[in-house]
């Protein structure tokens, strides 16, 4: 999404000047996560690093971790082997650089919109940091690390892989023609789940079920990153689940985290791993309420409870490794 809440910013990117930040060499998006790390970066570095959000690592983890839950349950059967540390080196390249092309990708279609929003004005793209031809040789580059990770996968997980590149270029365009963008970010960023099982053995019926839960719990998180841009989405005409649910919001969020832990527990259950998977699920939904808590007290926690996400692909990682190794 787009809009800001940060009521001590600016509230329009007609409010910043970009001479006296994004071009002064000593400034970060106000969206960035790690703004020092960032600026200590060289000139020639910051932009780019910026493009591929290497500054905002919670959406790596969000990408890298439902691939090493869904590698962890296709063990729970066979007990882990060794070369699953080459796959989980593969899948950490694959995570960062995939995301980081994403992103770009992201950017390069969605400039003119981050343009009109003080979160994302200073951005490399809309900023003028980084030329739209940059930008796409950039995204090249990012493209090609990644080919080579993919060149190591077995052939199944190769054909599976390729199948997430419509997802991945349509993403950025299903937020202006449906109010579910969630719902195609929720497959997109999992897809690597099915590469994982394809991976280490094959897609099962137990997979997919898994895959369902990580979607609906995609819906579920950025349903409530989304709040933090309903104004500012309104005003531009971006769609969301968020806008779409209105006042209903949270509620809604909390059943897309509840249909998430039925599918955990269902994957569970299809993989032989009730008693370990039903805690797994317990605890994964615990988080969820403290999540729902957190904003049903105050709104502006939206941020907060949406980057504790990656605690609760944690607790399906751990459970599920737990389930493989005994």
């Amino acid at each position: 999404m787009t809009g800001s809440k940060d009521d001590s910013g600016p509230t329009s990117a007609h409010d910043i000047s970009y001479e006296e930040t994004s071009r002064s060499g000593g400034s970060a998006p106000a969206d960035s996560a790690l703004p020092g790390w960032l600026i200590s970066l060289p000139d020639m570095f910051r932009p780019y690093a910026a493009l591929a959000r290497l500054d905002r690592p919670i959406g790596t983890w969000l990408v890298l971790l439902p691939t090493l839950a869904s590698l962890a349950y296709t063990r729970i059967s066979t007990g882990f082997l060794w070369i699953d540390l080459w796959w989980q080196l593969l899948f950490v390249i694959g995570a960062v650089t995939m995301r980081g092309a994403a992103c770009t990708w992201n950017d390069i279609t969605d400039r003119d919109f981050d343009a009109e929003v003080a979160r994302t004005a200073l951005r490399p793209l809309p900023s003028g940091d980084v030329s739209v031809r940059a930008a796409y040789i950039f995204l090249g580059l990012q493209v090609f690390i990644g080919f080579l990770a993919w060149l190591a996968l077995p052939l199944d997980a190769k054909i599976v892989a390729l199948l997430a590149i419509p997802l991945i270029l349509a993403y950025p365009f299903m937020k202006r023609i449906t109010w579910w963008p969630q719902a195609w970010l929720g497959a997109t960023i999992n897809w690597g789940v099915l590469v994982a099982a394809a991976t280490a053995t094959h897609v099962s019926f137990g997979t997919l079920l898994l895959f369902l839960g990580f979607a609906a719990w995609t819906i579920a998180y950025d349903t409530i990153y989304a709040t933090q841009d309903e104004e500012d989405d309104a005003l531009i005409g971006v769609k969301s689940t968020a806008r779409l649910m209105g006042e209903r919001v949270i509620i809604g969020a909390f059943c897309f985290f509840l249909i998430a832990g039925a599918f955990f527990a269902a994957a569970s259950a299809a993989t032989g791993a009730s008693r370990i998977g039903a805690l797994t699920v317990i605890a994964f939904l615990a988080h969820a309420i403290w999540q729902i808590n957190m904003l049903h007290k105050d709104r502006g926690n939206a941020l907060m409870a949406f980057k504790s996400n990656a605690w609760a692909a944690l607790i399906l990682v751990a459970g599920f490794t737990i389930a493989a190794l005994v």
